[in-house]
């Protein structure tokens, strides 16, 4: 199993790294692009401002909510006795992590409203 997953794991944060460096440097540069064009006023200010306010917001319930439910899953998979190519963890795995996944969109549909 490891065999597998550790080329999965470097390959996925090694991309997840490169998409957020070139992120933060596009967004750097068309920032700097609209200043030094005098795009920038108070209107656009607000704009950069909302948008990133927005992302941010809830991000950590978010991600608190995935890694409470991927360690429940990592629990319950010591307590279930399982053969050692048995695809049983990964499946409890994929569920309990998207269950967090719905329970943010639920609660982030009743923040919404």
């Amino acid at each position: 199993m490891q065999d597998v997953l550790m080329p999965i794991a470097i390959f996925g944060s090694f991309g997840t790294a490169l998409y957020y460096f070139t992120k933060v440097m596009t967004d750097y540069m068309l920032k700097k692009k609209m200043i030094e064009k005098g795009y920038v006023n108070e209107e656009t200010q607000s704009i950069f401002r909302n948008h990133q306010q927005d992302d941010n917001r809830y991000a950590s319930l978010k991600w608190g909510l995935i890694a409470f439910f991927a360690g429940i899953s990592l629990v319950l998979m010591e307590y279930i006795p399982t053969r050692g190519d048995s695809p049983l963890p990964y499946g409890l795995f994929a569920i309990f992590v998207s269950i967090g996944f719905l329970l943010y969109f639920v609660l982030m549909r009743r923040e919404i409203k």
